[in-house]
């Protein structure tokens, strides 16, 4: 066989790139009995260009798809488009052209840089969540949800970002701005859409201790954002009047220490405490800038305590006490009840708040080891310990009296045990017009009223036409004018669209079978490919996509469409990409485009540098020489099969006894390179250190002569080096598999096994004395050195039993045969 050694890689990618599509090489169906493996990268928002991120993130995917295909595994691998939102809204409007415009050019130049990777998606289940065959069904599953009661209307204080014209969840306000334009996020009081995501808390609590295969960091970010806990609700009459205000703590041991009470600024009860007192107009100009502050802010920001007297007072149920009231800008209204007892003595917070307007303090828990004093605490005492000025508790173990405290209140009627949670429902409206619409009418006679099915999709005006409006639903008439479903009468269509967010909480599934057009789940196909079982994606999804998919997933099983209670097995969270010290980025002018590198240097040369630059999950810094050496890499394997290409004209199995030294050490550095290779794709998708590992045979197999090395283990090795470089270099390897005679495709082999007896190292046996005496023998590598010998035998247990803690004087090392302890 005869072929240019020069690694012609334009040539030869466009060659394979067209072959797979042509022959629909990587097109899977689900097929019921055969082992099924899903892998599936968070698909992308259609920006218009794909940016390194996307590179290695794809890469990652495509290798683990790759490597289960050769295991025999029946891959699922998709791609589709997260295609709704405003930054298609803004930018069309910027540019003067439709969002679905905009949109679809995108999708399409994207779709080629895909392709030109080489990524073996199976583009036959391309989804895009913009067109009506995938929202159509986004309504569908709205309108059973609503039927289920788990969706509601209200009206409520939103997150409200001017700039988009359009409400926030409370989880993209992001230090008091906008995720998407970081522009400033007001308050604004409005009507909005909700998803009843609490009714599923528990749930999503408890079925976190099933995601063994996700990172522990995730785990813990939503355990603490659905923040369970559990405590005491106790009732504080209001002074001179019949309402209560109701707290909820989670240290009931320490209710007799309160010496005032904060209430956020949200509260209801703030205007009836406030009314007619000489405070009120002080109270309400507080609660006028405390809302703006907090809307910009994070919720975990240490906001400096600040709080204003209402005029009014509470009572105390354990002690009798008349409590002041205060409106304070820590408190949160959405955790708990907006309302929060006070302890300076045991809280930091409310110790912090104390001093500064100079409110009593007073010490119920005292540690152990000393004896509190108020007047000479410099910090809050949040220890456990024993109680004392708490009434007939006094003496008890603060923990223990925990429920004894809860008991007593629910016995005499003005509290009982409670459990809360920081998780708040999804409000799920927007405002704006580039989004999926909500599927009901408004009627003055019936009031809200469900589209029926029938009349599915609620298609976005225009949106089929290149010049169409795409002004937000509020301002189209013609859109708005409906008849109602029920009585017939004039209607309102409902304006808002659904979150983007709502389309991204179900794609997996409908990737099962996209094509299908009777419902919005295939449920054998989601029986048979689900769950996912390797997610890869952007620690950044960590609380909201990821949440809210979990939500989805649980919804759907209860609707019949799933019988899953989780849709990802494993999460691999991968690491950002770093230049010059900071995240590539437009706005910081350090973009490196992936175009450039694939015509300088090929697809596969990008690949393997973002896989062998840096383990998955940690950040990979960008190195232009990385590149180059990547390059380099590829060209001296394409050399080296390309000058032996005789090899693989010898079809004999390899005879271990027959082999000489040098047949036999290459022999075993392939298996034992399989061995490693593998193993670092199992254990961690340690790619990095898999491709260092073939880099370390060809290195052996480079410099090795080769008249000394017998045929067919040269073409072994060569084989081996192919293989297991497939999945990361697909086009490179395949085409020196198909010019070294193999009639097979690459990508139809079997991923290689090691036969362990051949990665064995040679073995010598060592004499290990002791004072001159044998005490132990030990099996030893032959190339073993003298340093390591000395640590076998130190190590041995015979001979550590035999020192007996004592240091020897002396260690003899007689090379490869013996070693003599002298004490």
């Amino acid at each position: 066989m005869q072929t240019n050694d020069k690694y012609d890689f334009k040539t030869i990618e466009q060659r394979w790139q067209q072959r797979w599509e042509e022959e629909k090489t990587n097109k899977v169906n689900h097929q019921p009995g055969r082992p099924k493996y899903y892998v599936l990268e968070m698909f992308p928002y259609p920006s218009g260009r794909i940016h390194m991120g996307h590179v290695r993130n794809y890469s990652i995917g495509d290798v683990i798809a790759r490597y289960k295909r050769m295991q025999g595994f029946n891959v699922l691998h998709p791609m589709g488009w997260d295609a709704f939102g405003l930054p298609a809204e803004n930018a069309a409007m910027k540019r003067g052209i439709h969002p679905a415009s905009w949109t679809y050019d995108n999708i399409d130049y994207m779709r080629g840089q895909l392709k030109a990777m080489g990524l073996s998606y199976d583009w036959d289940r391309e989804l895009a969540t913009c067109k009506p065959d995938y929202y159509r069904w986004e309504q569908q599953l709205f309108l059973k949800m609503l039927e289920r009661g788990l969706i509601y209307r209200k009206e409520t204080t939103v997150n409200w970002c001017n700039d988009c014209q359009t409400v926030l969840a409370r989880e993209q306000v992001i230090d008091g701005t906008c995720w998407r334009c970081d522009h400033p996020v007001l308050p604004k009081t409005m009507y909005g859409w909700f998803f009843k995501i609490t009714d599923y808390v528990e749930e999503l609590l408890a079925d976190l201790d099933k995601l063994g295969g996700w990172p522990e960091k995730v785990v813990t970010m939503q355990r603490n954002w659905i923040g369970k806990s559990t405590g005491l609700a106790c009732d504080f009459k209001v002074e001179g009047s019949d309402q209560t205000i109701t707290i909820f703590t989670t240290r009931p041991d320490t209710i007799f220490g309160v010496t005032f009470m904060s209430l956020a600024v949200e509260h209801p009860l703030l205007k009836t405490l406030t009314e007619g007192k000489p405070q009120q107009q002080q109270v309400n100009a507080f609660i006028q800038e405390t809302v703006i502050a907090k809307q910009r802010s994070s919720l975990d920001q240490d906001l400096e305590k600040q709080g204003v007297f209402t005029g009014s007072y509470c009572i105390n149920p354990f002690t009798g006490d008349r409590v002041p009231i205060y409106a304070a800008n820590f408190v949160l209204m959405e955790y708990g009840t907006g309302a929060v007892m006070a302890v300076p003595a045991h809280d930091q917070r409310d110790f912090e708040f104390a001093r500064k307007y100079d409110l009593p303090i007073r010490v119920v828990v005292q540690p152990g080891d000393e004896v509190l004093e108020p007047a000479a605490m410099t910090a809050a005492s949040e220890e456990p310990g024993v109680l004392t000025g708490s009434g007939s508790f006094t003496g008890m173990d603060s923990l223990k009296a925990q429920q004894a405290i809860i008991d007593h209140a629910t016995q005499e009627g003005f509290g009982r045990p409670h459990v809360t949670y920081r998780l708040r429902d999804w409000g799920i409206s927007r405002q704006r017009y580039w989004g999926a619409p909500i599927p009901v009418v408004h009627c003055d006679s019936c009031g809200i009223v469900p589209v029926p099915e029938s009349e599915l999709p609620i298609l976005l005006p225009g949106a089929g036409e290149p010049k169409g409006s795409h002004s937000p639903l509020h301002q189209q008439d013609a859109f708005i004018a409906a008849s109602c479903p029920r009585c017939g009468k004039p209607a309102r269509r409902e304006t808002d669209t659904l979150d983007t967010f709502v389309e991204s909480s179900w794609y997996f599934a409908r990737y099962t079978n996209p094509s299908l057009d009777s419902a919005p789940i295939d449920k054998e196909a989601a029986a048979y490919w689900l769950p996912v079982d390797q997610y890869i994606g952007g620690v950044e999804h960590a609380i909201l996509h990821l949440l809210y998919s979990r939500f989805f997933t649980k919804m759907l099983r209860d609707l019949g469409y799933l019988e899953v209670d989780e849709p990802f097995t494993n999460l691999l969270t991968q690491g950002m990409v770093i230049k010059d010290g900071a995240k590539m980025s437009k706005s910081k002018g350090n973009v490196v485009d992936p175009n450039d590198l694939i015509e300088q240097y090929g697809a596969d040369t990008v690949r393997l540098f973002s896989l062998f630059a840096a383990p998955p999950e940690r950040d990979l810094e960008w190195n232009a020489q990385g590149v180059e050496g990547a390059s380099r890499f590829l060209n001296r394997v394409y050399r080296m099969v390309a000058h032996n290409l005789a090899c693989f004209d010898q079809h004999a199995g390899v005879d271990m006894a027959a082999l000489n030294d040098a047949s036999r050490t290459l022999h075993r550095k392939t298996h034992q390179t399989i061995r490693r290779v593998t193993e670092s794709i199992e254990s961690n998708f340690h790619f990095n250190t898999a491709i260092s590992g073939v880099m370390e045979l060809v290195n052996l197999a480079a410099t090795t002569t080769q008249e000394t090395i017998a045929p067919a283990v040269l073409r072994e090795s060569l084989e081996t080096i192919l293989t297991l470089l497939f999945p990361m270099a697909p086009h490179f390897c395949e085409e020196l598999w198909s010019i070294s005679g193999h009639g097979q495709q690459l990508h139809s082999a079997v991923w290689p096994t090691y036969n362990v007896e051949a990665a064995k190292e040679d073995e010598i046996t060592i004499v290990v004395q002791l004072n001159g005496k044998v005490r132990a023998k030990l099996q030893a590598v032959a190339d073993i050195d003298d340093q390591a010998l000395q640590q076998l035998a130190l190590a041995d247990e015979k001979i550590v039993k035999a020192l007996d803690g004592k240091q020897p004087r002396k260690i003899i090392v007689v090379q490869k045969k013996l070693v003599n302890i002298v004490l």
